[in-house]
């Protein structure tokens, strides 16, 4: 009975051990010409869901070209990350919309 307990016990912390952490759902938002939060820090296997509240269509546009993702009007967009590093974004329809991503690996 208690090697069945011991063994059962070692079983759970061992397989604990061996479960990979959940990757995060980041919600970043553009409204009224702005991009919230302006700074997020992520994790390789995370999404960013962008969402558009504006009625104008923006781009999230990296400076070092690790993506170009473009969001219609009112919609969301999802990206899986993908490359550590931290990354200067942009809109390319509105320059002055700008952010920062850090990718942890």
């Amino acid at each position: 009975m208690m090697l069945r307990y011991l063994a059962t016990l070692a079983l759970l912390v061992f397989g604990a051990t061996a479960v990979p952490a959940h990757a995060a759902t980041i919600q970043i938002v553009m409204e009224n010409l702005v991009i919230s939060p302006a700074e997020v820090s992520a994790k390789v296997g995370d999404t960013i869901e962008w969402v558009n509240k504006d009625v104008l269509a923006h781009t999230a546009t990296a400076k070092n070209s690790d993506f170009d993702v473009t969001i219609a009007p009112k919609k969301t967009v999802k990206s899986v990350l993908t490359k550590a590093g931290t990354i200067d974004y942009y809109c390319r329809y509105h320059p002055n919309m700008k952010a920062v991503l850090t990718i942890a690996p």
